[in-house]
């Protein structure tokens, strides 16, 4: 267990003075700069470093425990502390295993998925959760969070998708630098991760990923250059699989060329937990801190194998035999240094809070901000109770709670508000609400020794369940179905990836069921990714709701009964079919074991079917309101433009509803006379515009040259070429309300 702030200081002082005077006589001068808070960083880790022996140098860039690295004992550096992410606070494991350490405080809050922050399209509310779920792991003496994760939506089988911000490059990097800056603010290092081409989970550990240098770099690795050249973060976690060969966690180009050269990125490389595999290479390709091999919790090999990691005694043989030299392990110890100066040894930090009534809050606004509004014919919500004597709600996943399982992002949480219990308090004793089953999914309820203490067990029949969801249905004066998926195996969960793109557990059939017999009928999708809707034209109303966390009644509740109009705009988009998805089209295989190559290149989700003509089930971008907006013209400051100039393209949205509301504005620009093959258009520019009823306001995007360029891989450099371009202003990537041209000279 680490020590608390105060003690750390108190024991920090001593150990310097304990340094000063054991330590052999240094050749520098004998004050320890490297605990004076208030030395230049970059002169305290040199001066650390020069006082390290080579084996201190060895313990600190490994682990020690299964979330920690040891520090520097004899100089009074700390150990490093870690922690799963990105939605909650992990729960205390025991030291060499996941299992839980039986603590009764370090219960947490769970904020939305990530999927449901990214659906907010509001840079604001990344920043509002950057900074309470720092504040919530400062609170725990936490120095790195684990988290947030960026790869992109290539695909709606990845199991992992919830745990990332969506398909568009440019939307996952306007939301992933305000929550890493807002996490560091607490003194604890954010870890975006996987760092790169994590797209897959069943054979995460074995597949070799081939893409073209295009498709990288303009859609694969832009999230995470926004994160250290413009968040500034402290940490990047490697990837499972490999690229081109080489494993995520040591390899040469993404880490040493791309992320420490080309991005100039001065903080750790952290492995993630069993993903090195060779020390040669975890020497050479740009590896910092190794953590998991060996106790990866899969193949378990020895337990408290520390000292026997890729980077521990086996390096250390290497250095004293000759092979190898230090020169590698001194970047990697400095960067450690540098990270444990900014997080375990920084004195500035604030004390956090945990479990706060703040943090709640900000859980439940990010929730409702993100809950998308698919479906809304004949104004079916929101809800008016004057009219309403019965309500039903349907579904496992009204009251399964959602916050255990999934992976290493599951939580033990202080509380967590169901969807059912979220609609009962609403509603009050206004009217009766009443639960069916309608389906059974998954009864457990347990990951890593974390019970939610349910007992979901029922074995009715298929038949029977639907005919009791069917009966309560005729007598109700609306439904809601809470469906969707879930984070056991096969569902929204780590290591294992999605079946196929249809609902799981019949739930088809119960939709189909409860639409036949009720026209106020609202299906509510509890989900990270995309699915198949076959009954879409026979339900008035759905509702993307994600994994909302401990707020989750609450948040669904308010937008469900108009407490709060809905503002959530889709992430990524969903297909009709799963071929219809560009990465499945070009490969029908998946998932895949061994090499892959993606042949959709740069034609990820929006920038495929557009390309080919499809048209989705629902669009990236999509989302309504319960108030209605009108664009005016859509108008640019100027005809043309040079490579050192900018174009300010302008609309005026007005709210023409009768209650206040929100849009996100999304800006697409489309280059009309490229050399090379482009998407249709791509989103360039977003801002989410608050308006009362009857308000109008003009949004203004500044288009400057890093908007009109591409990668050219025959070159490798960006490239704007001179010609036509269009600026596109709409509503959501099928819904363009107006655009302006103008030209590159």
């Amino acid at each position: 267990m680490k020590m608390n702030n105060h003690l750390t200081k108190l024991c920090l002082a001593a150990a310097a003075a304990a340094a000063v005077a054991c330590a052999p006589a240094p050749k520098r001068a004998a004050v320890a700069v490297y605990l004076d808070p208030e030395a230049p960083i970059e002169e305290r880790v040199e001066d650390a470093l020069a006082r390290m022996t080579v084996p201190e140098k060895i313990a600190i860039i490994h682990a020690q425990s299964k979330f920690s690295s040891p520090g520097v004992p004899r100089l009074g550096i700390p150990e490093l502390w870690c922690t799963d992410g990105p939605h909650g606070i992990r729960p205390e494991v025991l030291w060499d295993e996941w299992e839980q350490a039986g603590w009764t405080n370090d219960s947490c809050v769970a904020y939305p998925a990530l999927t449901c922050l990214a659906a907010t399209w509001n840079p604001a509310m990344a920043a509002l959760y950057g900074k309470s779920i720092g504040e919530e792991a400062r609170y725990r003496e936490k120095d790195v969070l684990l988290g947030p994760g960026v790869n992109i939506y290539r695909t709606p089988l990845n199991g992992r998708n919830f745990e990332y911000m969506g398909e568009d490059p440019y939307l996952a990097s306007r939301m992933v630098v305000p929550y890493v800056q807002e996490v560091q603010k607490n003194g604890v290092a954010a870890c975006v991760k996987h760092f790169a081409l994590n797209n897959e989970e069943t054979h995460r550990h074995t597949i070799d990923v081939d893409v073209d240098d295009r498709a990288l770099y303009e859609i694969y690795l832009p999230a995470f250059k926004a994160a250290v050249e413009e968040g500034g973060t402290w940490t990047v976690m490697g990837s499972y699989n490999l690229y081109r060969g080489e494993y995520g966690c040591h390899n040469d180009r993404l880490l040493n060329r791309i992320l420490k050269g080309d991005w100039a990125f001065d903080g750790a490389v952290v492995s993630d937990w069993g993903g090195v595999h060779d020390t040669d290479q975890a020497i050479r390709n740009g590896l910092d801190l190794e953590f998991g091999t060996w106790t990866d919790g899969l193949t378990m090999g020895a337990t408290n194998a520390y000292d026997n990691y890729y980077m521990a005694k086996p390096y250390l043989r290497k250095i004293e035999n000759g092979e190898v030299g230090t020169e590698e392990l001194d970047d990697k110890v400095r960067r450690v240094l540098r990270l444990t100066f900014r997080t375990a040894m920084n004195q500035d930090k604030p004390f956090g809070a945990l479990c706060s009534e703040e943090h709640y809050a900000a859980a439940r606004r990010i929730g409702e901000e993100g809950i998308v509004l698919l479906r809304n014919e004949g104004g079916v919500l929101p809800f008016d109770l004057g009219g309403m004597k019965r309500i039903l709600v349907v579904g496992e996943n009204a009251v399964k709670m959602m916050t255990v399982g999934g992976g290493s992002s599951s939580l033990k949480v202080q509380r967590e508000t169901s969807p059912l219990d979220g609609i009962r308090a609403r509603v009050g004793d206004r009217a009766e609400v009443v639960w069916a089953r309608g389906y059974v999914g998954d009864v457990g309820g347990e990951y890593n020794g974390v019970k939610s203490g349910q007992d979901l067990r029922d074995d009715r029949s298929a038949g029977a369940l639907i005919a009791e969801a069917v009966e309560e249905a005729r007598k109700a004066d609306a439904v809601v179905f809470v469906g969707g998926l879930n984070k056991s195996d096969h569902q929204d969960c780590e290591g294992v990836d999605r079946f196929s793109l249809g609902l799981p557990y019949g739930q088809d059939a119960v939709i189909e069921a409860l639409a036949a017999v009720n026209p106020r009928l609202v299906v509510a999708l509890v989900s990270g990714n995309a699915v198949s809707m076959p009954w879409v034209d026979e339900v008035p109303a759905i509702v993307q709701a994600w994994y909302l966390g401990s707020e989750a009644g609450n948040a669904l509740a308010a937008v469900l009964f108009g407490d709060a109009n809905p503002s959530g705009k889709l992430p990524f988009t969903f297909p009709v079919r799963i071929e219809d998805n560009g990465a499945h089209a070009t490969d029908p295989v998946f998932p895949h074991d061994g090499k892959t190559c993606y042949k959709d290149g740069i034609f990820v989700g929006y920038r495929w079917t557009e390309k080919e003509g499809i048209e989705p089930l629902f669009p990236f971008g999509h989302g309504l309101s319960y108030t209605t907006f009108a664009y005016g013209p859509v108008e640019a400051d100027r005809a043309s433009t040079d490579e050192r100039g900018t174009v300010n393209v302008s609309v005026e949205v007005t709210n023409t509803g009768d209650r206040a509301g929100a849009e996100v504005v999304q800006l697409y620009i489309a280059d009309k006379e490229s050399s090379l093959p482009r998407p249709v258009k791509e989103l360039k520019g977003f801002e989410k515009v608050w308006l009362e009823a009857g308000q109008s306001k003009v949004v203004t995007f500044p288009v400057g040259v890093e908007a009109l360029r591409y990668y050219d891989d025959t070159k490798g450099e960006w490239v704007a070429e001179k010609g036509v371009f269009e600026a596109l202003v709409g509503a959501s990537s099928a819904d363009i309300k107006g655009s302006a041209v103008f030209e590159l000279k």
